[in-house]
């Protein structure tokens, strides 16, 4: 008697991510099995603590088609992480066969089918407005935990709430990467954001065009959508969003400066947040330096406004946001030195933008996994912002090739990584007169560390060490 292989979801990844998804399912009586390409100690100990909850886990396993059928067992379903590419060959190959291959994201949605989504998504300023929003909804009472690619995974937010007992979110506030989104195409969000767009992954998308397209594929999707006026490249296709009545732009410039054809619902004039209705609030409520941040702010009060609370109620929110770990974040001052940590900007234009919101002179740390861009604008802000840059990771020759070319003249100094680049860009900023030290790095973390928060972790520890 022949037995037919068991139905099982298999994920791939290990990660906070994977993780979650696979607790998940498992808790919805799926048979898991949970799939890693590595095979150290703290996957071990991971993953023996999975195969006592019942979630069977195969390290060592690479993402290959024979991890997908076995002896007894054969895939139905694939859940990937956000770090595997989503034209991998074995992936489509799934495809092609008539596997379901999805994003956590979508194992999330569907536990959380019942609860209103705000998708906030962009090349830069996303996780601001995340943790913006998320702090300003939370302050007027209403149950909206942030998760997505901040804070919590989205499925391990769902698990949790089950584990507990507790009633669903009233909203959820989810950060939502381009990787995330092209492999969650059922995604629609209540109310969806769209900070920037400016070049970034394209090592992963190809092109420009994809990777704009996949970020737009959200914003289509969701019933609302709210827009910055000030990003170039999205006023620039103004005109294609028009006949949607369901979006609303905003400036954080004057009405009046942004000029027709758009017509904003929210902007700043005179020094308060305005809308039709008059100012609503000054917009030195939010004290994060920087033009970049008005426009963080403007977006973060339109969700207020679709979701109905006062302005009173978001200018004291606002008032009390004590700011984003990771992204010019100020550590601390010492001998008249300021330090910051801006390990989010992972690309060139955050990098630049950190630069122009500090406006001082400041010694900047710069390096990690080099990724494509445009360097011109970053190089731009040092020339005329930092007296000198210390490289530090595999990025290290690439950077220092580019500030060459580029006709940067400070003083440029490469070393293996941060442990060694803190104490020189110290001494730098003492014999130069700089007035900081920025962690600003333009580069991915993926050389040296797991994520950007743990490379900015490890930047804290040393500052707080000095």
């Amino acid at each position: 008697m022949v037995t037919a292989d068991l139905p099982f979801t298999v994920v791939i990844g290990l990660g906070r991510s994977g993780i979650g998804a696979a607790r998940l399912l498992a808790a919805a009586g799926e048979r898991v099995r949970l799939i890693e390409s590595k095979g150290d100690q703290a996957h071990q100990a991971q993953a023996s603590e999975l195969e006592a909850e019942g979630i069977e886990v195969r390290l060592n396993t690479p993402l290959a088609p024979e991890a997908f059928h076995w002896p007894g067992g054969r895939a139905v379903k694939v859940v990937v992480s956000p770090g595997i590419r989503w034209d991998h060959p074995t992936l489509v190959a799934l495809r092609q066969g008539g596997v379901a291959v999805i994003g956590e994201m979508v194992v999330a949605w569907e536990a959380l089918d019942s609860v209103p989504w705000i998708g906030i998504t962009g090349t830069n300023g996303k996780t601001t407005v995340t943790h913006l929003v998320a702090h300003l909804l939370e302050a007027a009472g209403i149950d909206a935990p942030m998760c997505g690619n901040v804070g919590h995974s989205a499925a391990e937010l769902a698990l949790q709430r089950r584990a507990q007992g507790r009633a669903l979110p009233d909203w959820l506030v989810v950060e939502l990467s381009s990787y995330q989104i092209e492999a969650a195409d059922c995604l629609r969000p209540r109310l969806g954001l769209w900070t920037t767009l400016t070049p970034d992954h394209l090592e992963r998308h190809g092109s420009l065009e994809a990777y704009r397209a996949i970020k737009r594929s959200l914003l289509e999707r969701s019933a609302v959508r709210l827009l910055n006026a000030d990003d170039p490249d999205l006023a620039e296709r103004f005109a294609s969003w028009e006949a949607n009545s369901d979006v609303r732009w905003i400036t954080a410039g004057p009405r009046s400066a942004l000029g027709p054809p758009i017509d904003p619902q929210l902007w700043v004039e005179a020094g308060q947040v305005t809308n039709a209705s008059g100012p609503l609030f000054p917009a030195s409520a939010l004290a994060m330096p920087g033009a970049h941040n008005r426009q963080n702010l403007l977006l973060a009060t339109a969700v207020g406004l679709e979701l109905g609370l006062a302005p009173a109620q978001m200018e004291q929110a606002f008032r009390s946001f004590p700011g984003v770990p990771h992204r010019l974040e100020f550590i601390r001052e010492l001998n008249g030195l300021r330090f910051y940590n801006d390990s989010k900007a992972t690309n060139f234009d955050a990098a630049e933008v950190a630069l122009k919101a500090l406006e001082r002179p400041v010694v900047v740390l710069a390096g990690g996994e080099a990724k494509q861009g445009d360097p011109t604008g970053w190089i731009e802000q040092l020339k005329r912002h930092a007296p000198a840059v210390v490289l530090f990771g595999a990025a290290t020759d690439t950077l220092a090739n580019l500030l060459a070319e580029h006709g940067y003249g400070g003083e440029v100094t490469p070393c293996a990584g941060l442990g060694e680049a803190l104490p020189l860009a110290r001494g730098l900023a003492e014999l130069l007169g700089a007035q900081a030290v920025l962690l600003s790095p333009a580069c991915a973390s993926f050389d040296q560390y797991s994520d950007f928060e743990a490379r900015g972790e490890h930047f804290r520890a040393l500052v707080l060490g000095l």
